[in-house]
């Protein structure tokens, strides 16, 4: 703190008991130590007083950084250019809701409209 270390601080701590005594010591060092208190809230309060609140500045915007562009690769120029066909999948009949795109069985048929 101010180029004291522990060996001179012990020193004054002995020198003190030598002059003071050990009945005044305790009192002396409760009094020094509300004095000190007292001396840190009066700063505060003076600091407080001259500036009550520092500056609030806006918050600063994060910069955005832009999206790597997507790789041209032959697939994605050929189908830009138009001359990309994309692949069709195959027609499942299995998948398709009640039969919709299938033609209908002769027999089904005849047993829907009841010739059966």
């Amino acid at each position: 703190m101010f180029g004291i270390g522990m060996p001179e601080l012990l020193v004054i701590l002995v020198v003190a008991l030598l002059v003071l005594g050990p009945k005044r010591l305790p009192d002396i060092a409760r009094s020094l130590g509300r004095g000190i208190a007292e001396f840190r809230k009066a700063t505060s309060d003076l600091r407080n007083a001259v500036s009550p609140e520092p500056p609030s500045h806006p918050p600063v915007p994060t910069p955005r950084i832009p999206e790597a562009p997507t790789p041209r690769t032959p697939e994605i120029l050929a189908r830009e250019s138009g001359a990309w066909a994309e692949p069709q999948a195959p027609a499942s009949r299995a998948g398709s809701p009640e039969g919709q795109d299938e033609p209908p069985d002769d027999a089904a048929a005849a047993k829907r409209d009841g010739d059966g």
